[in-house]
């Protein structure tokens, strides 16, 4: 199940390189999350969680954006199972908000 949704990106994150002779590439976007209660006490205001997407190349869509950040996207996530019946969200695309308007 697909669920798109307006975030806001505080930062986005390019790794590539070798590792034990294995190639990797990653670009992760930090997005703004709302801070939920748990059992430990309660809390208010937002925070950025991590979100992976494609491979380093993503990064050069981004790039000339830097200093507009923080910036509005429209991301599209995908819920996936978790651990212990849990569920997570999967981000399976992201555009800012200017470039999805220039679209419609």
């Amino acid at each position: 199940m697909q669920v798109k949704s307006e975030v806001i990106v505080h930062g986005v994150k390019e790794s590539q390189g070798v590792i034990e002779g294995r190639p990797f590439s990653s670009t992760v976007f930090h997005c703004e999350v709302d801070l939920t209660q748990n059992s430990a006490g309660r809390s208010i205001g937002r925070a950025t969680r991590p979100f992976k997407l494609g491979d380093a190349s993503e990064f050069e869509k981004w790039a000339h954006l830097g200093a507009s950040l923080p910036i509005k996207a429209i991301a599209i996530f995908e819920m996936a199972a978790a651990a212990q019946d849990g569920t997570k969200m999967v981000l399976v695309e992201i555009r800012p908000v200017e470039q999805a308007k220039k679209a419609a």
